[in-house]
């Protein structure tokens, strides 16, 4: 029995995404229904978003949650109705350049610096592009024999996991435009602390020669490969990330003040920046604030910290007298581990702490967790052909990986090979950090 095959008899089907088996494996009517599910879930993320609140960008990292609707969208156009589907014709002969965010083999794009100066298309437009372009793909998927099924559904399942990162940035984008707002508006309800934090300790982990990245036919991105060896000595891992109230801690010993617990270019950035805490943290009355897309609140200890760059992630790591885990280790320790936790699913959009269950708690879910590795190729990696290998490769200098997923994260989407990055500079996704160390001897 294939593995494929077992997977299906043992889980309920609807409990499949199609991250779970190969694309070809997925059968037409479940790569139809996981077509729309995705794409209703992006819809019902804006419902009841003004136009204005749709058309915010806060910085050029952020764009207008009305723009990643188009761009999506603008992905299965691009990319599967134009080169397989005959009777299509463009929705718009201006999405091509309005919507493309960086695929320079398709053509020109419009400023990612100026998205949230297009009004036009307004969203109301944007929803009937999206709707268009649904019934195409729904169409053509329904028409098309086995064969062409089989490569349809590879660029099908690319899209979505496409889509789904575009929902989590989403979330963070939102959320950094609505922090500018002095009236606090929320999005969401208010998460409310859920109780005390899982009790900190080392967790041993062997080393040895260990395979990283992913394996089998199921989806993954073409940075998680090839999978390869790498020498790894024995280490431990903090039993969770660290919390708002340990990084409290390392604020009020003066942790923004030390150069010592700094690397050169995290200290200019903190100075140039004048930062002091993790980002949306306010202090008032002695008291640490910090915003959530439900309300302004007290800090809640317990919590996993988040917010936080890489500069500031290694900064406490010295400071604790640890160290970050490479995404090796990282891995490592997440292999065979069942990918659950608190994602997107709970709508809370904001960690929770976890309770005590003797072994490494919240690797997925929560808080993506900043390692000490570089975002570079893996030995023999190739990019795929043509415009799509610009997805991931043409980004590997410069970069940090994070692991884990984060309360943000669709469940499903992550794994423990999946690589994310970002600049060591980034806050405004929901990361943090987890220690780790040598074991002397």
């Amino acid at each position: 029995m294939s593995t494929a095959q077992a997977l299906l008899d043992r889980v309920d089907a609807d409990a499949l995404t199609f991250n779970d088996l190969p694309p070809a494996r997925l059968g037409r009517d479940e790569l139809i229904r996981q077509f729309r599910q995705v794409r209703q879930t992006t819809e019902r993320m804006v419902a009841g978003l003004s136009p204005e609140d749709q058309n915010l960008q806060s910085m050029p990292d952020a764009s207008p949650l009305k723009w990643h609707r188009a761009h999506t969208t603008w992905f299965f156009e691009t990319f599967l109705l134009g080169p397989h589907d005959r009777q299509h014709e463009p929705v718009s002969p201006h999405y091509a350049y309005l919507f493309n965010s960086y695929y320079n083999g398709i053509g020109e794009q419009f400023p990612r610096t100026r998205r949230g100066l297009m009004s036009r298309p307004d969203s109301e437009e944007i929803g009937s592009y999206r709707e268009q372009v649904d019934e195409a793909v729904t169409r053509l998927l329904s028409d098309a024999s086995n064969a062409q099924l089989e490569t349809l559904a590879g660029i099908v399942v690319l899209g979505l996991n496409h889509e789904q990162q575009h929902q989590e940035l989403m979330v963070t984008d939102f959320k950094h435009a609505l922090s500018f707002n002095p009236l606090a508006p929320a999005w969401t309800r208010s998460p409310e602390p859920r109780g005390p934090a899982a009790t900190q300790a080392w967790v041993d982990v062997a080393g040895g020669v260990v395979a990283v990245g992913h394996a089998g036919s199921s989806f993954a991105f073409d940075n998680e490969s090839p999978r390869h060896e790498v020498l790894l000595r024995d280490f431990q891992l903090a039993r969770r990330p660290v919390t708002c109230g340990e990084y409290a801690e390392f604020i009020a010993d003066g942790g923004y003040r030390d150069p010592q617990l700094w690397l050169s270019d995290g200290w200019a950035f903190i100075q140039q920046e004048r930062i002091e805490a993790p980002l949306y943290w306010q202090r008032e009355d002695e008291q640490w604030m910090l915003q959530t897309l439900g309300c302004w609140r007290d800090l809640d200890p317990d919590e996993p910290v988040c917010h936080i760059s890489f500069y500031e992630a290694h900064a406490y790591a010295q400071w604790a007298g640890a160290r970050l885990p490479t995404e090796f280790e990282w891995e490592t320790a997440a292999n065979g581990m069942a990918v659950a936790g608190h994602f997107a699913d709970c709508e809370r959009y904001h960690p929770a702490s976890a309770a005590d269950q003797g072994r490494l708690v919240q690797m997925f879910g929560d808080v993506w967790e900043w390692t000490a590795s570089s975002y570079a190729p893996y030995p023999g990696f190739r990019p795929p052909p043509g415009a799509v290998g610009e997805y991931n490769g043409k980004f590997m200098a410069n970069q940090m990986v994070l692991k884990g997923g984060s309360c943000a994260t669709p469940p499903g989407h992550v794994r423990a090979s999946y690589r994310n990055f970002f600049y060591p500079g980034s806050r405004w996704q929901f990361s943090g950090l987890r220690l780790a160390r040598d074991i002397d001897g």
